[in-house]
């Protein structure tokens, strides 16, 4: 647990910096198809560095970021200060801390394939309002959708130490409908990032898969970034394609 907890905290400036938002639909969905008004209560676990719960502050909802990460809840506190309901909270998924049927949604944005699904399952009946949502968030990168991105997947495969092992792609559609339920909904949205060579470097560093500058291959594996921008950039630009994925239940 503990080397879960740890892994990302030497890579929280290139996180904050390099990882994807959400696009403005997902939003919407919450509103349309879940109910999400202003004076909803989000428990937003694994919240890392705030990227998922800006959504719902810019929305006026009141947020509970719940990251057990020391660094990573630091970086939210300070990039969110200027937002009074977001609530920094450390905790787990399955150990929250929050008060019990205190919540409207229980969110976890790039995060529950590090949770243990049982007890995660307790905690978020034990925090949700009767009628409450819980729903899952990837920004899943698209693997094979344009050259690049084929030639990026089996570079990360080269070089990165238990890629394998940790990618949240590992998590299934079937045990994702084990966890919510039966009546389990899903959407898709499509996301983009755009990048220079300093950006494609920062959003590879940011995986906590990633060797870093310790690593004796560090400097080989920069080289071999440089030369797969330089194939497929265009303008000094490359992109990188997302599908982001989001699964949602009343419980």
């Amino acid at each position: 647990m503990k080397d879960t907890v740890e892994r990302f905290s030497n890579r929280v400036a290139n996180y904050v910096k390099y990882r994807p938002s959400y696009p403005a639909e997902v939003l919407g969905l919450f509103k349309d198809e879940m109910g999400l008004t202003e004076a909803s209560v989000i428990a937003d676990i694994g919240s890392g560095p705030g990227i998922s719960a800006k959504i719902f502050l810019e929305n006026g909802n009141v947020v509970y970021g719940v990251e057990p990460n020391d660094a990573m809840r630091c970086a939210a506190e300070e990039i969110l200060r200027d937002f009074p309901n977001f609530k920094s909270t450390k905790g787990t998924a399955e150990e929250t801390t929050l008060p019990g049927s205190s919540v409207d949604f229980v969110t976890a944005a790039q995060a529950f394939h590090w949770f243990d699904r049982e007890r995660t399952a307790i905690e978020f009946r034990r925090i949700l309002k009767p009628g409450g949502h819980v729903v899952l968030i990837w920004n899943e990168r698209q693997l094979d959708s344009t050259p690049f991105l084929r030639e990026y997947e089996q570079f990360l495969l080269q070089y990165a130490t238990d890629y394998p092992v940790v990618r949240h792609e590992n998590i299934t559609g079937e045990s994702v409908r084990e966890f919510l339920g039966a009546d389990m909904q899903a959407a898709v949205f499509k996301n983009v990032q755009v990048f220079d060579f300093d950006g494609l470097k920062g959003r590879m560093l940011s995986a906590s898969y990633m060797p870093t500058e310790a690593h004796p291959v560090f400097e080989r594996m920069l080289d071999d970034l440089r030369i797969l921008f330089d194939k497929h950039s265009e303008n000094d630009r490359i992109e990188i394609l997302y599908d982001t994925n989001i699964f949602y239940a009343k419980w």
